[in-house]
């Protein structure tokens, strides 16, 4: 899958993966999921937030924070109707590959604990929960972290 940095151009189909992706998860939670309600103006201008680079248009996007020890992914959007083909993985393995190239060890990412369908899809790429903890910009919300061990470059040509 070919991938392309989101420019201002893209915040409208930004906002519309997102908002379509995580819309589901409204009534699980009783309450907007924290990338629905974010300003992604900012993270494309800083050149955090990758698409898709389809012909026709976007059918998703990931945002990747380097936090210079690791990398963190902020958000992963698939619309409703390419999820459950790959897309996800492939968003995944797209985040590892910057990982590397970026020389960081580890990728994290942090979602909500009643998004049980989300952890257990990170656990079988390879991500393991680190921590749970109240979420600080919902209250009564909890977060579970998750972490990624990234195999380096190097080490992964030799194998």
């Amino acid at each position: 899958m070919k991938m392309r940095r989101a420019d201002a151009r893209d915040l409208a189909a930004v906002n519309e993966i997102t908002r379509r992706a995580y819309e589901h998860y409204v009534p699980i939670l009783c309450g907007e999921p924290w990338p629905m309600r974010v300003d992604y103006a900012p993270r494309i201008e800083a050149g955090e937030v990758w698409l898709t680079a389809e012909p026709e248009a976007p059918v998703a996007l990931i945002a990747l924070e380097d936090h210079g020890d690791h990398l963190h992914i902020f958000s992963i959007a698939v619309l409703p109707e390419h999820q459950s083909k790959g897309v996800g993985r492939e968003l995944l393995a797209f985040a590892e590959d910057v990982a590397r190239n970026l020389e960081r060890p580890a990728l994290t990412l942090c979602t909500g604990e009643k998004m049980t369908r989300n952890i257990g899809i990170y656990e079988r790429y390879g991500y393991r929960e680190s921590q749970r903890r109240p979420n600080p910009n919902r209250p009564g919300w909890t977060l579970v972290d998750m972490k990624k061990l990234v195999t380096p470059a190097t080490q992964r040509r030799s194998a």
